[in-house]
């Protein structure tokens, strides 16, 4: 954030001409056996639905096996072709098999528990349609199944099936339910599946259905399926949604959040935290470094005064966050930014991080903290492509980090993340585990997705920025209201991760920001604060929204704006202030 860095300008011209990726989706019926019969899975003699054992829900699949028989079921569904999928079941047996009939397969010798199985292919240039087998070995005994999943994007459906239900929607959320409603599903429909992931929740016959026993302040995403005597629809959209019973953060509605240059002065002049006006509602303190990439051990060494003559003693500093606090601000240590490189590549590095950040944290009495990681901090292995089970070193170990940190510090810990597009929305086209370009595009959507139930605030850079493929699959440019409509509606909205066959579900609004530059010299990308509003508004109340159409919904409780800088905001006479903080109070 000190100064532009643009790896998404970089990489734009890779992006032009590309096709949008599909919806991914669970596609097999019946994945959890949870109808209670064996409906659309074809097996041998003595198949059967079981209630125990089972991994999830209330059924199961048992194989019948025999001396002369496998005891294999297998589904065939519709496909896209050359395109990539995910397929994954958990087993229990002796010698249990699960694969693609004519490709990809493989196999447990003994589980005695419940275990997983996973692989994944690629369809042929011309094929539509894929049989999935499960099967144990001849004479060994009953092998179980449950929770089986493939994962990408659905093909034709078969004919006399019922279309996908459209526009799921949040209704009542309370402590430990959801309320969910959706429009009908075209054709002949005998009721309605409600799935959160390949576990099935619910069964209704109409088109609304409430999930309960949910622990409280949980995150939850689903989708709906429409049945008839024929099969199974592809599923809805997801939507999500948390329970409440959340710990109040103390934050506003609407809030304002900045930047402050508190180790260095970056040409815009130091500001004294005495000095910061009340309207900044989080204040982030710029930065935490490493003192060496990969040590993970952090330093915040405030402004020396050969380059901040205004610069306050560390008592004064202290004290004027004491008195932000007592006025219900929130005051945060910032980590990364441009020049602080941090890649927790140990074990070793990870605890160190989680060390020095305490250590920082306590001595300032400070609120929490902002993961600014930028430029290499954060990268995919090759063959990395899920990001709900991230295996790459520096993610996992972040990912560990900030879930210590938030268990020391409890439900009051703030903890917000400003990623630039790079490493969030072009995730939708390119992710970095799946090869064929940067190891570093979308490589922050496994960390969000880790501490959604943690995070306060995302308030991805909304500059700095390459050309973007929006959700209505065309490319967007920063510097407009349209920009900043159609990077947070993806946020929102939730997207499927490039070619790797899963779906980053979507943020609640109250966790969405929009991050921007607080003038022309602070980032490409500014933005008027009239072209700023605009998007608010679209975002929050529907309206100015011009050609583009939201598909995450309006989002009232979007959390607010953040900018780089409050130091680049004082520079130029607090206009980024003066415009925004009246606009954000006065909605709804």
């Amino acid at each position: 954030m000190k100064k532009i860095w643009a790896p998404a300008v970089l990489t734009a011209g890779l992006l032009v001409g590309l096709p949008s990726p599909a919806q991914a989706e669970n596609v097999l019926a019946n994945a959890g056996f949870e109808t209670g019969s064996l409906g659309g899975w074809t097996c041998a003699s003595g198949g059967s639905v079981v209630t125990s054992p089972v991994r999830t829900g209330s059924y199961a699949l048992a194989g019948g096996v025999t001396a002369g028989s496998t005891g294999q079921c297998t589904q065939t569904v519709s496909v896209q072709p050359n395109t990539a999928y995910s397929l994954s079941a958990w087993v229990r047996g002796s010698y249990v098999y699960m694969g693609v009939t004519g490709g990809a397969s493989t196999w447990t010798p003994s589980a005695s528990n419940y275990t997983k199985l996973s692989v994944s292919f690629t369809t042929g240039a011309d094929q539509k349609s894929v049989e999935i087998f499960l099967h144990g070995w001849y004479g060994n005994g009953a092998y179980h199944a449950d929770d089986v999943e493939l994962d990408g994007p659905g093909g034709e459906p078969q004919p006399g099936v019922p279309g996908a239900p459209a526009s799921p929607r949040l209704g009542t959320v309370t402590d430990n339910s959801i309320a969910l409603s959706w429009e009908p599903a075209t054709g002949t429909v005998t009721g309605y599946r409600v799935y959160e992931g390949s576990a099935l929740k619910a069964t209704v016959t109409g088109t609304s259905a409430t999930v309960s026993g949910l622990a409280a302040c949980s995150s939850h995403s689903y989708a709906v399926a429409a049945y008839n005597d024929v099969g199974e629809s592809a599923k809805s959209a997801p939507v999500s949604g948390r329970t409440g019973g959340c710990t109040d953060t103390g934050l506003p509605k609407h809030a304002l959040i900045g930047y402050l240059h508190a180790s260095f002065a970056n040409g815009s002049g130091y500001v004294r935290m005495a000095d910061v006006p009340d309207a900044w509602d989080i204040i982030d303190l710029a930065f935490g470094e490493p003192t060496s990439v990969t040590s993970g051990d952090i330093r915040f060494n405030r402004c020396p005064v050969s380059e901040c003559p205004n610069v306050e003693s560390d008592e004064e500093f202290i004290a004027a966050i004491r008195a932000k606090q007592a006025q219900g601000k929130k005051v945060l240590i910032s980590i990364g930014g441009q020049n602080g490189q941090v890649q927790l590549t140990t074990a070793g590095a990870r605890d160190a991080f989680v060390r020095s950040v305490s250590a920082i944290i306590d001595k300032y009495g400070l609120d929490g903290l902002d993961v600014d990681f930028e430029g290499h901090s954060l990268y995919l292995n090759s063959g990395d492509t899920d990001f709900r089970n991230p295996k790459t070193p520096v993610i996992v170990n972040l990912i560990s980090a900030l879930k210590t940190l938030k268990a020391r510090y409890g439900e009051k810990f703030v903890l917000t993340m400003a990623p630039e597009t790079f490493f969030v929305q072009v995730g939708y086209q390119f992710y970095g585990g799946a090869g064929g370009g940067d190891g570093r595009t979308g490589s922050y959507l496994p960390v969000i997705h880790a501490m959604r139930d943690d995070l306060t605030v995302l308030h991805v850079q909304d500059y700095n920025s390459g050309p973007v493929m929006a959700l209505d699959g065309q490319y967007k440019n920063m510097g407009g209201a349209e920009f900043h409509i159609a990077m947070t509606d993806m946020v929102k909205a939730g997207f499927p991760v490039a070619n790797t066959g899963h779906t980053f579900p979507g943020l609640r609004p109250d966790q969405i920001g929009i991050g921007l530059p607080a003038a022309i010299p602070a980032g490409n990308g500014h933005t008027s604060p009239a072209q700023v509003q605009q998007a608010v508004n679209c975002l929050v109340k529907g309206t100015g929204c011009g050609s583009y159409t939201l598909r995450g919904g309006t989002s009232p409780a979007l959390r607010g704006l953040m900018t780089w800088s409050i130091n680049w905001d004082n520079y130029f006479k607090w206009e980024f202030m003066k415009a925004h903080e009246p606009f954000l109070n006065g909605l709804p």
